[in-house]
């Protein structure tokens, strides 16, 4: 294949995971039509099956690209030598909210598609331990080490991941319901997120400094 025949059949298949992001996100697993997604991309639909021979793989892809997308970044930020610890757990919260920030949408679907789907776990579970687990066990020595001189509060490396995991979601979940509820503070979409993202930071990190 020469290099301008491989810089096309790239082009198509981004174009066809792009399409495909958008209508798993707004119609979920379940809804979302290969022809809609072929259309969408600009290809026949039988130029998406030899790209992506399934629904299903097409979708594995797409998630597990977003997983790996995530940890990436958090996991850069929490690993970054020379950074004091809160230093790295400040931006390590920070890069996962603009995550969520750029991937809004990710999160509701994740959670509807297990609910759906309970065999979905599994292939998110997979995927998420072999991230997760260096991850909580490096984190766990360096807070057990932290707590031990003093410098922070005692905490399980679990529940810290957990705080942030869930003060960063919980806003782009709920915006829809919280929006009309809340007027002012929640008008200016982008104001009220740049709020949220300082409070969470300020939440986690008064609950390691210690008194």
């Amino acid at each position: 294949m020469t290099t301008e025949k491989k810089r096309h059949s790239a082009n198509k298949e981004a174009d066809i995971l792009h399409a495909a992001e958008q209508e798993f996100l707004s119609k979920g697993f379940a809804g979302a039509r290969t022809t809609s997604i072929a259309e969408a991309a600009g290809v026949t639909h039988a130029m998406l099956h030899y790209y992506f021979r399934t629904k299903e793989l097409l979708f594995e892809r797409i998630l597990g690209e977003k997983l790996q997308l995530m940890s990436q970044s958090v996991l850069a930020a929490f690993g970054q030598p020379g950074l004091p610890l809160m230093a790295r757990i400040k931006d390590g919260i920070e890069r996962h909210f603009d995550f969520i920030s750029a991937n809004p949408d990710l999160p509701l679907f994740i959670v509807n598609e297990i609910f759906a789907r309970p065999s979905r776990y599994r292939l998110l579970q997979k995927n998420v331990r072999i991230l997760l687990d260096p991850l909580q066990h490096n984190l766990q020595q360096e807070l057990d080490e932290s707590a031990a001189r003093g410098d922070t509060e005692p905490i399980d490396a679990r529940m810290l991941l957990l705080n942030i995991i869930s003060l960063n979601v919980f806003a782009f979940i709920a915006f829809p319901i919280l929006q009309p509820l809340y007027g002012d503070l929640t008008v200016d979409r982008k104001r009220f997120f740049a709020q949220r993202k300082q409070e969470n930071i300020e939440t986690i990190m008064r609950r390691l400094k210690k008194s």
